[in-house]
């Protein structure tokens, strides 16, 4: 600031900007013309608008990567951003996960559970209607909740499924039984395949016919998809601000920053960290970055060949620099990894574990012992699997190459990546958003009879822990159960994890109540029920 500042006409200035009676652009210059510099008075602005609280009104448009031609609105199926954020606009499961790590409730009103964990009841709040004008009822809870229980719906919460011994509706309650106890039950409610669905999906489970705030009126897979807001929705006061959200498939991270900057979008997805600070260099771009439980990863499948060689799964295990990783890919946004899902945003993470280090002649012994005939190991990739995956991989050649281990990159194009390369192919870039409880991570990917298995690991003292964890109330037991399926993954499993990644988000000058959560990017799903515009 220059000069004497009218203290009074700046509260006067931002009590208009907070009733939106000034837009930013009024505001701006009138704190321009008091001398207020511009970083001062966008300061001013934002907190008059959030002090305010939300406003009604406006067609939010997001840019996002994540997005393809065979993404569908069967929850089960939901594998990449886009069928993320658009599911969460449309649709509720029974609990949501706050950013302190805290239990929300939503579609179930109170959770309830026997002394030894064991049973579990869900009581459905009444008075929510579904998109067609059906009232969601316990029957509808319980009908979900057994077609993600069937293998044949191919569900991403199937393993968590698995430890359900039966379920069944009791008056207003959805009672949950479980072959072990499990205190962490009502978290991985929260799971976003669990979407409540009238019947459960199980008539129609693509039709987007859901409960939440935005209505699905324009679907175009890989292109655009435009949610309107629902009129009948029961949490109207809290969430659903804008009229609309239009949705673009911007998987280009070039394309999709300018698209930002020149206001073609308000909110982005997936800024690279390599250039997340000179975005927020931009005029009226905020940056928005939250550490948590997110890593990116090289996935090994362990039940096929060469990968199913365990010398051949260490020998690429030493043969990665992860500091490097962290380095140049992170720039500064994450944090190393140790080639297990679980960092320390975990309560009950064992720090313990020594961190594998890059060793190039631990490497070419593995890879020698191995008895590998010496053909290019073929690693997939592409842009989509994470921010800077193409260059990662590229890093990782480089560095295998030192312990004599040759890798050949395949570049996969975008479309496709998420249906015909993860969880198919046997060695693949990919990315992992994390899960609150170790349980849940542990049951979705690393479980024998998880549907998203993608290493396909398969070890029965593993899956003998995890039940077991799950049955054990003592909190130190419980630690020490989870540091022992950590280590067997860390010797033995298909997981190459380098690093644990900051979720990078950005927007405009005029979205307001953005908060960044470590629970996933987009505010864990659910930026576009909690933000909202201003002129």
């Amino acid at each position: 600031m220059t000069g004497k500042i009218d203290k009074n006409q700046i509260d006067y200035f931002k009590l208009r900007a907070g009733l939106g009676r000034m837009s930013r652009r009024e505001f701006m210059g009138r704190m321009g013309a008091l001398g207020v510099s511009a970083a001062m008075a966008g300061t001013f602005y934002a907190e008059a608008v959030q002090a305010a609280g939300p406003v009604k009104g406006g067609i939010l448009k997001v840019g996002l990567q994540g997005g393809e031609s065979t993404n569908s609105m069967d929850p089960a199926l939901a594998a990449s951003q886009v069928p993320y954020f658009n599911l969460n606009a449309a649709a509720e499961t029974l609990v949501e996960v706050t950013p302190t790590g805290d239990l929300e409730m939503r579609v179930a009103e109170a959770v309830e559970s026997s002394a030894d964990a064991k049973t579990w009841m869900f009581k459905i709040r009444k008075g929510i209607t579904f998109h067609n004008g059906k009232d969601l009822t316990p029957a509808d809870v319980l009908a979900t909740l057994e077609r993600h229980s069937d293998e044949n719906a191919k569900s991403g919460a199937l393993g968590i499924m698995k430890g359900i011994e039966s379920m069944k509706v009791d008056g207003d309650y959805v009672a949950v039984t479980l072959a072990t106890a499990n205190a962490d039950l009502p978290y991985l409610m929260a799971d976003y395949h669990l979407m409540i669905q009238p019947n459960g999906g199980k008539d129609a489970p693509a039709d987007a016919t859901f409960s939440g705030a935005y209505v699905l009126k324009s679907d175009e897979p890989g292109v655009r998809h435009v949610f309107e807001r629902n009129p009948n929705y029961w949490d109207s006061a809290n969430r659903g601000h804008v009229d609309q959200i239009e949705v673009l498939v911007i998987n280009d991270p070039t394309a999709r920053m300018a698209a930002l900057q020149s206001g073609q979008v308000n909110l982005v997805n997936r800024v690279e960290p390599r250039t997340a600070s000179l975005l927020a260099r931009a005029p009226g771009v905020t940056v928005a970055n939250a550490g948590g439980r997110g890593h990116y990863v090289f996935i090994m499948h362990c039940n096929t060949a060469p990968f199913d060689n365990n010398d051949l799964r260490l020998a690429l295990k030493y043969a990665i620099d992860r500091q490097e990783m962290v380095d140049k890919i992170l720039a500064g946004y994450g944090t190393i990894g140790n080639d297990i899902p679980i960092n320390g945003a975990y309560p009950l993470f064992d720090d313990s574990i020594p961190q594998r280090a890059f060793d190039p002649d631990k490497a070419a012994f593995h890879y020698k012992k191995s008895g590998h005939d010496g053909t290019p190991i073929v690693l997939r990739t592409s842009d989509v699997a994470f921010p800077g995956a193409v260059d990662a991989s590229q890093l990782f050649q480089q560095s295998a190459s030192k312990a004599g281990i040759p890798l050949e990159i395949k570049r996969e194009p975008g479309d496709g990546y998420w249906s015909e390369v993860w969880n198919k192919q046997p060695f693949s870039a990919s990315y992992w958003g994390g899960r609150p409880v170790q349980d849940q991570m542990y049951s979705t990917a690393y479980y024998s009879g998880a549907d998203w298995n993608d290493t396909r690991f398969f070890n029965d003292s593993f899956d003998s822990l995890l039940l077991a964890a799950r049955a054990e109330l003592d909190t130190t037991k419980r630690k020490g159960m989870y540091a022992e399926m950590a280590r067997i993954l860390h010797d033995e499993g298909g997981l190459i994890c380098p690093m644990f990644n900051d979720f990078i988000d950005a927007h405009g000058p005029n979205v307001q109540g953005f908060v960044a959560d470590p629970g996933g990017e987009m505010m864990s799903g659910i930026a576009g029920l909690k933000v909202w515009l201003t002129a």
